[in-house]
């Protein structure tokens, strides 16, 4: 098992089986984790194509599995009180025996906010929300009985037992990339950071660690303790020829979804050899932890690629 690698699955699928069936091949290739976005819409396409809830999902999952650990990226914290997000992490972490990493994000798709009724405030107002759901969450893992009042939430007495399997618990994540407020809150609350998903050079995701350290400094926060995630694209091929239609295929979808002229590239791309140094490249940044998200239109083989050629040598 590679510790330092999970893998993003993708909910928006036709059938809760084709889920299934690729979290146990990571489970099997020996990745970490595995990942679930939180939305209520289909994001490609139509809004109408199915798209399966993430915390049912992962909670479905923890039976299914037997080790790989469990974790959203992220959990749309206005979608969901966070005490209810408490006493939901405490029990799939007690159910899973440890396996749950809670992350939690803003929210950024103001039509299914919409929608379904939610308010969609604006960013500082999210991103305050998420630093104080992230201390209720905190307090009733670790408390008997948690109080906390701030401006968005207040709990009073608040019991969340079982407590989870992990001590003193379930890593937080809180994702996002803003200077001065989000990177703040991670300094201050979070055990794992993502600063953006899919796409970014090193050296943007080492300007991000310079502006967390600063907040750390600023709060006696040691932020080497902070696990920094990266979300990224990933296209593999075994040889030149492989590679080379991996990337045609991707720029293929994603011109489709985003418009023609579409010129992005995966920060992760080519043979097995070349994706071994762009993970250098990465990790001499900042980078503690992969979730790769396989984008080359073949999840099984591009798994087994990149399980077989380049975990060994990372």
């Amino acid at each position: 098992m590679n510790r330092d690698f999970g893998v993003f699955i993708n909910p928006e699928r036709p059938r809760y089986s084709l889920i299934r069936d690729e979290v146990l091949t990571t489970e099997r290739l020996g990745f970490d984790s595995v990942w679930l976005s939180d939305h209520v819409f289909g994001l490609v396409g139509s809004p109408a194509n199915p798209f399966y809830e993430c915390w049912t999902t992962t909670s479905a999952l923890a039976a299914e599995t037997k080790r790989v650990r469990l974790g959203q990226l992220v959990m749309c914290n206005p979608f969901r009180h966070p005490p209810i997000v408490a006493k939901m992490g405490a029990t799939l972490d007690s159910i899973s025996d440890g396996r749950v990493i809670l992350g939690l994000g803003t929210g950024w798709a103001e039509d299914e906010f919409k929608a379904y009724g939610y308010p969609f405030e604006k960013p500082s107002t999210r991103v305050r929300r998420v630093s104080e759901a992230a201390q209720i969450i905190r307090k009733m893992w670790t408390e008997e009985e948690a109080s906390f009042k701030g401006h968005h939430y207040e709990i009073g007495g608040a019991y969340c037992s079982p407590k989870p399997v992990q001590k003193p618990h379930p890593p937080i994540m809180i994702a996002g990339s803003g200077e001065q407020l989000t990177l703040k809150a991670v300094a201050r609350y979070a055990d794992w950071s993502n600063f953006v998903a899919w796409f970014g050079s090193p050296e943007a995701f080492s300007d991000k660690v310079d502006v967390l350290n600063k907040h750390g400094d600023a709060v006696g926060r040691d932020t080497g303790e902070i696990t920094k995630s990266f979300a990224v694209y990933v296209l593999i091929g075994e040889d030149r020829a492989e590679a080379e239609a991996k990337e045609a295929y991707f720029n293929e979808t994603m011109e489709k979804r985003w418009g023609p002229g579409f010129d992005r590239k995966a920060p992760l791309r080519g043979t097995p050899e070349e994706i071994i140094n762009q993970i250098g490249e990465y990790r001499d940044t900042g980078v503690d932890y992969f979730i790769v998200r396989f984008m080359g239109g073949d999840f099984q083989r591009e798994a087994d690629v990149f399980s077989a050629l380049v975990l060994p040598e990372v």
